[in-house]
């Protein structure tokens, strides 16, 4: 057990580490941060940040070397890094997790080899291949370049009546070395289910969210989802299923499809909280960022119970384009939760922060979030 006192090592310095760092400190904990990037938001609450390479060996040893247990906080980072830490340290979850889940073409290979449901697929390596793969599939499809991808970049859709050359749209992906085209579904929804597992197997799954995307990226979860729940009860025993098959120690986010004919497909994996999980923060006896400390601490789980229907809703840098938004619309709303990630630049597309509605009922959370968020885009 890593108890009081004893220190996490965290790799990357966005703010899933930084609301990683703020749920751990009432438990006594310390954390350190490895970012190559300075000035990072994480890095500004942790108690030490190592600003240097991924690839950066003696920096790592030195890291490794004033830590407890190394997790990490997003895909994009070297998996060799987090392998060459196991050796001298425990890390959570295990790098293997991180290696399928940070390249699609690998993540496809998995699910498939796995028998878990998910949205058909072909992996392509060249603009003729790819021609191949779109008549196989059908169209409408989407075409993913097979590394480093998230919030829609480096995703193509091909509609159906679409007038499209093979050689184009592979010029437009950047001619990758490997990609995935995946068929296009027809989805009545879209939910995410949250795994926390613990170093014995013990399995505890968060409420299943209801997501809404704008533009590729996440705006709002809605929890409880508003679906049949048969099909929130499959979410969330496939999110087990899958965080005990990769052997994952702390928390495994997995975003579904739910296909007009009530079938759940997954979509993606990300081994680490998730945005789709910030509701928890104010909406559960144990948020997901306090959980995912105790899962890679080997303490006990805490409770995922819902306290009360809740709704998270996105706060990207495009709201500052007329300068700073009037928090106040937010903090006169007594049921309302504004947390901000202080990554200083707000980019359009930037996640900058998000709050959290609760209420009795799901839809009077939802109604009430779309009021603030709409008084904040107006002047």
């Amino acid at each position: 057990m890593i108890g009081p006192g004893k220190t996490i090592g965290i790799l990357g310095g966005g703010q899933l580490g930084r609301m990683v760092i703020l749920a751990g400190r009432p438990m006594g904990l310390h954390f350190h941060v490895f970012e190559p990037a300075e000035g990072c938001t994480a890095g500004k609450v942790a108690d030490k940040c190592v600003s240097a390479p991924y690839t950066d060996r003696e920096a790592l040893v030195s890291f490794a070397e004033g830590v407890d247990v190394v997790t990490q906080e997003f895909e994009n980072i070297d998996a060799g890094a987090l392998e060459f830490l196991q050796e001298r340290i425990p890390v959570h979850p295990n790098p293997t997790v991180l290696h399928i889940a940070q390249n699609r073409f690998r993540e496809k290979q998995y699910l498939k080899a796995s028998g878990i449901p998910h949205v058909p697929f072909e992996v392509v390596d060249s603009a003729d291949s790819l021609e191949r793969a779109v008549e196989a599939l059908g169209l409408p499809v989407v075409v993913k370049t097979a590394d480093f991808g998230y919030d829609g970049k480096g995703q193509i859709k091909i509609a159906k009546d679409e007038d499209w050359k093979a050689a184009d749209i592979w010029q437009r992906m950047g001619a990758p070395r490997l990609a995935v085209v995946e068929k296009w579904i027809h989805f009545q929804c879209e939910i995410s289910a949250i795994c926390a597992r613990d170093i014995g197997g013990v399995a505890q799954v968060f409420p299943v969210a209801e997501n809404i995307h704008r533009n590729h990226i996440l705006h709002q979860s809605i929890v409880p989802a508003r679906v049949d729940p048969v099909i929130a009860e499959r979410a969330a025993e496939l999110a087990a299923e899958m965080a005990e098959s990769l052997d994952v120690i702390g928390l495994l986010a997995v975003e579904f499809f739910v296909s007009t004919d009530g079938e759940v497909l997954v979509n993606e994996m990300a081994p680490r909280p998730h945005n789709s999980g910030h509701y928890s923060m104010d909406a559960c006896v144990t948020g997901q960022f306090e959980q995912h400390v105790r899962m890679v601490c080997g303490l006990g789980a805490g409770s995922t119970a819902l306290l009360k229907p809740v709704v998270m809703t996105n706060l990207l840098g495009d709201l500052w384009a007329e300068g700073e938004p009037d928090w106040v619309k937010i903090m006169n709303t007594p049921s309302a939760k504004l947390h901000l990630y202080d990554k200083g630049e707000a980019r359009s597309g930037r996640k900058m922060g998000h709050f959290n509605v609760l209420a009795d009922e799901v839809e009077t959370a939802l109604m009430t979030a779309n009021t603030i968020f709409e008084s904040l885009q107006t002047p």
